[in-house]
This record gives structure tokens, C-alpha cells and sequence, in this order.
């Protein structure tokens, strides 16, 4: 069997374990968070913070929620990690933004935070930030989800099916799972371009 062809039929095994009602579950809370005129703050590092990025974007044209990524100015990030430190990048971003109990994080993260193994701790200290002020909180991770799965309202754990592919499954499969988010009935608002030529 080709490489090609594993990682594709990995794939498939990742879709047919995929929690559904997990998935509907964040459907609910996000449909809530824009009835409620709520944010949506996506909190992401590495490929994650690119996904980040896109899910913005799709999240504000499509669904019509107001949506940000800390990772998205550059300068205020680089500023706060060189003067603050990493850990705390992402709780400053918030306090400045006056995050609400309307408000919602969306994290996109592989391990998910970790501060025993000092993975992605500025993810965690957001998240507590989160529970203090009753902010929803929603993910997509991998592996065993971390510390964002612990304390979610809702979250999708990529199932590990290749020890050696955690990584990559977990972050194409937050864009599988944003992309159903915002085309779900539940949050769709706009037609997207090209289908909307269809007839």
C-alpha cells in the first residue's frame, strides 16, 4: 500500500469514529453565542494559529458572528512574548478585549495544553481566564484533548488512529469540523460565492 493510500484510508477511520453529537453539541453552543450577540475568540499555535486565521474568516462572512485570532497581529503578539512572556500572550489579549459570559473560545490545538509538560501553557492560562468569567468554551483538538477538554462545554477529539500522524490529522480535521460548523442550518447566515452561481 502506498503512503498516499494509508493516510487517506486513516482518514476515513478518523470520520466514521468522529463524535457527532459532540459536533452538534458546539453547533448549539455557537448558534447561542450569536443569538446572544456574542464573540467568538480563536486561540490557536503553529498550524493551529493559521487555521485560526481562515475559521475567522468564515465564522464572520458566512455565520455572521463577530470573530477574532489573538495570532493575527503580529505585533501585539511578538510585543506581549518578548515583554510578558509566551504563557501570557494570549490572557492579556483577552482582558484587554473585556471577554464576557457571552463570549466564546474556540481553541484549535493538537495536545490541547498541558502545564505539567509545558505544552502550549498560554492556551491554559486563557482557558482558566475563560472559567472565571463564565465564557463559553469550545474545541477541536487531538490526542486525549489536554486541558481544553477537560474544562470545554463542548469539544471534538480528533481519534488517534496513527501514533505517527497525530499532528496532521488533528489539524486537517479542525478545518473539516469548523467548515461543517459553518455550513450547519443551525449557524449559516450567508451564501458562500460559488455555490451561491449554481443553479
Amino acid at each position: 500500500m502506498s503512503y498516499a493510500q494509508q493516510h487517506l484510508n486513516e482518514a476515513i477511520e478518523i470520520i466514521q469514529k468522529m463524535d457527532v453529537a459532540a459536533i452538534e453539541k458546539m453547533a448549539d453552543l455557537l448558534a447561542t453565542v450569536k443569538t446572544d450577540g456574542g464573540r467568538i475568540f480563536f486561540l490557536g499555535v503553529g498550524g493551529s494559529a493559521g487555521n485560526c486565521s481562515h475559521a475567522v474568516n468564515d465564522f464572520r462572512k458566512i455565520v455572521g458572528i463577530e470573530s477574532y485570532a489573538p495570532t493575527d497581529n503580529v505585533s501585539e503578539l511578538t510585543a506581549r512574548t518578548n515583554d510578558e512572556g509566551w504563557a501570557s500572550v494570549f490572557i492579556e489579549w483577552l482582558k484587554i478585549s473585556k471577554l464576557t459570559p457571552k463570549d466564546a473560545l474556540f481553541i484549535f490545538s493538537v495536545g490541547g495544553g498541558n502545564l505539567e509538560k509545558n505544552i502550549s501553557p498560554n492556551l491554559v492560562e486563557a482557558l482558566k481566564f475563560a472559567k472565571t468569567v463564565g465564557s463559553k468554551i469550545t474545541g477541536v483538538v487531538g490526542r486525549d484533548g489536554g486541558y481544553t477538554a477537560q474544562v470545554a462545554d463542548a469539544c471534538v477529539i480528533v481519534p488517534t488512529v496513527n501514533s505517527d500522524n497525530i499532528t496532521p490529522h488533528s489539524e486537517a480535521f479542525q478545518a473539516v469540523v469548523w467548515h461543517l460548523l459553518v455550513s450547519h442550518p443551525k449557524l449559516k447566515a450567508n451564501q458562500t460565492k460559488w455555490e451561491s452561481t449554481v443553479k
